[in-house]
């Protein structure tokens, strides 16, 4: 679910093509994991906002035959993995079946997202509308994570990162906002990463 403005290719568009990626956003997952050690083999990852697929495909190939990935886009992959261990579901990210088919595969290790609403030029339309993205995916993750379980989530900087960030701190151990090198320089973007997950609280 990425915006659909058209980049002109740089060196990480290059390398991504020459490694069998769709776009030049697998990167950036690489580097926040190599730099947070998040997905280890085994895991069960839920992938929302998914297409074209390059984070999916990264994961697919970073897990092998051991683990899970489920992914959830409005639009159709550009990868086609004939894997026993992928589940793609096209749907709307807040209809009550999609939740359910994705709840339904879960819990999971690690939740990711690099969902990104189409850009209007209105800066804070567009930041207002990536932070309810950043809001549902958290919901997703308040579900379906298992205990010490991890979060990232891409969202466009504006007024609402710090409440966003308190929302996570009271979820997670460790809540923090990372940029990674493979975005573009004149990007608005951050990553905001959730590291172990809270037990939920008891009802009352």
């Amino acid at each position: 679910m990425a915006a659909s403005t058209y980049e002109k290719p740089d060196a990480w568009s290059i390398k991504a093509k020459k490694e069998g990626y769709p776009a030049r956003s697998v990167y950036k997952l690489e580097e926040i994991d190599k730099k947070f050690n998040i997905l280890k083999p085994g895991y069960r990852i839920l992938d929302i906002g998914a297409a074209p697929g390059s984070w999916s495909l990264w994961v697919l190939r970073r897990l092998g035959a051991a683990g899970f990935l489920a992914a959830v886009d409005l639009q159709p992959l550009g990868i086609h993995p004939a894997q026993d261990n992928f589940f793609f579901w096209q749907g709307n990210l807040y209809d009550e079946t999609t939740r359910v088919a994705i709840a339904e595969r879960g819990p999971y290790h690690v939740v990711l997202s690099d969902a990104a609403p189409a850009t209007s030029g209105n800066s804070g339309l567009d930041t207002d509308r990536s932070e309810a993205i950043v809001e549902a995916v958290l919901d997703y993750a308040d579900a379906m994570l298992k205990t010490g379980g991890s979060v990232i989530v891409k969202l466009f900087m504006g007024g609402g990162q710090r409440d966003i960030l308190d929302r996570m701190k009271a979820s997670y151990t460790t809540a923090r906002a990372y940029k990674p090198a493979a975005c573009r320089s004149v990007s608005f973007e951050t990553y905001l990463i959730g590291l172990g997950k809270k037990p939920a609280a008891p009802r009352a």
